[in-house]
């Protein structure tokens, strides 16, 4: 079934992505005035509109200054990362209320429920088997081999968050791009693409498989202040919760750059499968700059298989979904076998 004619029409007021030999643009209604870069835009003070579009770089400043400023008893506590990262989400997610993108994507208290429950086990089970069965080993097979990386230590505080921003991305990237060509790893990354809306919370939702691949990195491996370490993940987090969330912000193209957008990401969202094979930087869109893969565009009709929405269930037990309908298909034969013998 086609639901893009209904969605469409419930969107009257906001951009589509249309392609044209392979270029993905944006068209407005009529009831919007068109900004150029690929968005409706509404009527507003131009202040408004800059003060809005530079929130993605301000929250990173925010964020870099108080880890580089902050009470050392503050940042020493492994708590803070979990207090500072949450109350970043929780200031995008409310920003959704005050200046919304799209209506389509106006969030509702099931998906805020869901979202809930995908950040709860982001910061707990996906967390803890990522530092029992990736971080832990790495750091042993560190010491027990003598590694060593001290020279990282003694690096400035901007060198050493940009180290780990980029380790954590480039790793990502390359996972993320596997998980879109290779059919096996596209099972545990589809569920996140069944999403039907972007909202602030979305980066945390997928397949548990998937989110613990994705978060894996060699982090572990260098010698690095943990200041700096919670830095480039607050960072991280930051421009990715950006990415996914129903705000109008278009932030500068110094930033757009190098960091993903809402743009860039809504577009690597779109319903065509083919559509989402671009963009794969989670948050560093430079390094789909550099191998290539980099699209421009946006995206606002998303998700995947006539646009149905999985529930976490659903989700879970989606990379063995061939395997349970094998079992039913093989239990039903023989469940007709023997009636057909009985009769």
């Amino acid at each position: 079934m086609d639901h893009r004619p209904a969605y469409d029409a419930a969107l009257s007021s906001d951009a589509r992505l249309i392609a044209d030999d392979g270029r993905f643009h944006s068209v407005a209604s009529t009831s919007s005035s068109f900004n150029g870069e690929g968005v409706a835009a509404r009527t507003e003070h131009p202040l408004t509109t800059r003060a809005f579009n530079l929130l993605p770089p301000a929250t990173i400043a925010l964020i870099v200054s108080f880890w580089a400023f902050g009470p050392q008893s503050w940042t020493d506590n492994p708590w803070s990362i979990v207090a500072v990262g949450l109350l970043t989400t929780a200031f995008v997610q409310a920003m959704e209320f005050v200046r919304e993108r799209h209506e389509g994507w106006r969030i509702t208290m099931r998906e805020f429920a869901t979202d809930i429950f995908y950040v709860a086990l982001g910061y707990t089970a996906i967390g803890w088997a990522s530092n029992l069965l990736a971080e832990e080993p790495l750091r042993a097979a560190k010491q027990s081999l003598g590694i060593t990386t001290d020279w990282a230590m003694h690096l400035p505080f901007l060198v050493q968050v940009a180290l780990v921003v980029f380790l954590v991305e480039f790793g990502q990237y390359w996972m993320h791009r596997l998980m879109h060509n290779n059919a096996w790893f596209w099972s545990t990354h589809a569920p996140h693409h069944h999403i039907t809306q972007l909202n602030a919370m979305k980066g945390y939702v997928g397949n548990p498989v998937e989110l613990f691949l994705i978060s894996l990195s060699v982090v572990a491996l260098f010698d690095l202040p943990q200041a700096a370490q919670f830095c480039a993940f607050n960072i991280l987090g930051a421009v990715s919760t950006y990415a996914h969330a129903n705000v109008r912000s278009d932030p500068p193209k110094w930033y757009a750059f190098f960091f993903t957008t809402i743009q860039n990401h809504s577009l690597h969202h779109s319903t065509g499968y083919e559509e989402t094979r671009c963009n794969y930087g989670n948050s560093l869109i430079l390094l789909d700059r550099i191998f290539g893969t980099y699209r421009e565009g946006e995206g606002v009709i998303v998700g995947q298989d006539d646009r149905k929405r999985l529930s976490i269930w659903e989700q879970t037990i989606f990379p063995v979904r061939p395997l349970i309908e094998k079992i039913k298909y093989k239990n039903n034969n023989a469940t007709a076998g023997e009636l057909t013998s009985g009769g």
